[in-house]
């Protein structure tokens, strides 16, 4: 579990194929990678990664086949900046908001300006996404917690502010370029309970009918 307040930046220096897997080498800063060993978990650009061969320059992980479909850590080059941010801990502030750093899909930057010392940032994604985008409500864009300005159709915006430009990749983020998107956890959570109880009252009706019927008859 994170929070999406990024700790640091680091840079993907190696990818090797592994069939059609593959394993990323990132640079890191030492300080990130002083208490880190194999097995912990790491956010990259938003994605929860299992760190291997940790050590005091970066570490590797593993990207399966449904990574490399859902995110854009694949389309990744060496040299290129991620987020990084280490898993919560119990006695940690919850900065952000509750991000799991399972990435949803993709969202496409479509616009960019300024606005006042800040710049706000115009997103589409598909529909089946930002059915789970609010105004108001938090979103995780490449690893970042961010709260959304509003919604129309499928595109959404936000402001981000100096701070945010300064110390994480998307005061580099281009219009056509991609990020990971992750809805709000417990919107996805209640969306799932509402289609659940919904289903159950369906099928409980279907069968009082047919009971009905066969009483009937």
């Amino acid at each position: 579990m994170f929070t999406g307040i990024v700790a640091t930046t680091g840079n993907l220096k190696s990818r090797v194929a592994y069939g059609d897997d593959l394993r990323l080498r990132f640079e890191a800063p030492s300080s990130l990678m002083q208490d880190c060993k194999a097995g912990d978990s790491i956010s990259v650009s938003g994605v929860c990664l299992t760190m291997l061969e940790p050590d005091s320059a970066g570490f590797s992980a593993d990207l399966s086949v449904e990574t490399l479909a859902k995110t854009s850590l694949g389309e990744c080059n060496s040299g290129d900046s991620v987020n990084l941010e280490l898993a919560l801990r119990a006695a940690d502030r919850l900065g952000g908001h509750l991000v799991s750093g399972h990435v949803d899909g993709l969202a496409v930057l479509v616009s960019r300006a300024t606005d006042a010392r800040s710049e706000r940032f115009g997103f589409t994604a598909a529909h089946n996404l930002t059915r789970f985008i609010a105004e108001k409500g938090s979103v995780c864009l490449d690893g970042v917690s961010l709260t959304v300005n509003d919604v129309e159709g499928d595109h959404f915006s936000i402001c981000v502010i100096p701070h945010t430009l300064d110390v994480t990749t998307l005061g580099n983020l281009l219009p056509g370029q991609k990020v990971n998107l992750e809805c709000d956890l417990i919107v996805r959570y209640l969306d799932r309970l509402m289609h659940h109880d919904r289903h159950n009252a369906d099928s409980t009706l279907d069968t009082r009918g047919a009971r009905k019927n066969k009483h009937e008859t």
